[in-house]
């Protein structure tokens, strides 16, 4: 791994702490993310992080890599064992130099590993915060993990022209100058910042 390539392992460690500090009776309750309870988030975190270490190690399953939508009701009781085993195997994969080199695929899109690496971080880094928020447990991360999602994000954000990018996220949250660089991440993804449970 190159010293521009960043290392997932903190991010992933930091997202599975936070779920184990999910009480049961909080799995229903709403998220930042519209019309998303904590256990549809949940069944998304478990996905995202089987299909990221797929794609650090370039392996198309059978099917292909578009997955299901996120589905609480499907959420498997071994989820709390399941899930974190799953993101550390993600931050492992990310950690080989080859996985940051060539074109891979997630979710159906096909793009430079370079960059899908970075949405995996992203990944990680706004989920975390979306489950702290919904479960009322602090959240703090690295400015070097902030910043690379800032770039990503923000490259993003441009693309679409302000307007979200769909399947990913809406449109940014205005926030003011001065905020913090995790608002500002946050709200680029179109959630508020302010947000609470």
């Amino acid at each position: 791994m190159t010293s521009t390539n960043p290392d997932l392992g903190p991010a992933a460690r930091r997202l599975a702490a936070l779920l184990a500090g999910v009480r049961d009776d909080r799995l229903d309750a709403p998220t930042p993310c519209a019309d998303t309870t904590i256990a549809t988030l949940v069944d998304h975190v478990d996905g995202l992080s089987l299909a990221f270490t797929q794609a650090a190690a370039k392996e198309v399953p059978e099917g292909g890599t578009q997955a299901p939508a996120p589905d609480g009701s499907a959420l498997t009781p071994d989820w709390r064992d399941r899930v974190p085993g799953r993101l550390d195997a993600l931050a492992a994969a990310w950690r080989e130099p080859s996985a940051w080199e060539g074109m891979t695929e997630a979710g159906g899109v096909q793009m430079p590993a370079e960059v899908m690496g970075r949405v995996a971080l992203n990944e990680l880094v706004v989920h975390g915060w979306d489950i702290a928020r919904a479960s009322g447990q602090p959240y703090a991360c690295g400015d070097g993990e902030v910043e690379q999602c800032l770039m990503f994000v923000g490259q993003a954000v441009e693309q679409s022209g302000g307007k979200g990018t769909p399947g990913l996220f809406d449109a940014p949250v205005p926030v003011p100058d001065d905020a913090p660089p995790l608002d500002r991440l946050i709200a680029l993804t179109g959630r508020d910042p302010s947000w609470t449970a």
